[in-house]
């Protein structure tokens, strides 16, 4: 069985003035709205598909009932980037307590990389987990926000991550076993 190093890397934010927002695609062809109705199958749709080719398999075996316990937890958010019409990528945020909100998940689907949505998502999101407080009664304001990545995600996450304000505070570098890229069904990146 092969391993490979991988290195995460964990950024931060510790206040609204540290985003440093991208510029929207131009015309009114992106939209991103509230995922507001907890939903398994969409959220599983989103997470296999945005990252089935960089080896997103944490939740591939979830049930549908605790994907729908997950999603159902106050502070859970689901932020979904169209552009025109069909779902190109997502932001999840997860609030942790006393204040710290971690993206949990962001991506694009394979599609829409490239396209200058990732940024703007990015931005958007991040803005999202600065004000979650306010459509959560009972949670306190957010203090921090959180992302961790790594090497086998897009090329240009960390980058992204850096350029929105995200400052890096720890970095790890850990073996793992060397595994096919599930794809968003088998065979879906080898066609």
């Amino acid at each position: 069985m092969n391993s490979v190093p991988v290195t995460t890397w964990s950024l931060e934010q510790n206040s609204p003035g540290d985003l440093l927002p991208a510029a929207a695609p131009e015309g009114d062809a992106v939209r991103i709205v509230r995922a507001e109705v907890p939903s398994p199958e969409f959220s599983r749709f989103l997470y296999a598909s945005v990252g089935g080719d960089i080896h997103w398999i944490d939740r591939l075996d979830w049930s549908h009932a605790r994907w729908r316990e997950y999603l159902a937890r106050p502070g859970v958010e689901t932020w979904v980037a169209y552009d025109h019409g069909t779902p190109a990528g997502y932001v999840e945020l997860d609030a942790k307590g006393d204040g710290v909100v971690e993206i949990a998940y962001f991506g694009l689907l394979p599609a829409f990389r490239g396209r200058r949505i990732g940024g703007h998502l990015l931005s958007y999101g991040t803005a999202r987990a600065w004000d979650l407080a306010e459509r959560w009664p009972g949670l306190p304001p957010t203090k921090r926000v959180w992302v961790h990545t790594c090497s086998k995600d897009g090329e240009f996450a960390l980058a992204n991550y850096q350029r929105r304000g995200f400052a890096l505070f720890d970095t790890e570098v850990a073996l793992e076993r060397a595994a096919a890229t599930p794809g968003p069904w088998p065979g879906a990146f080898t066609e």
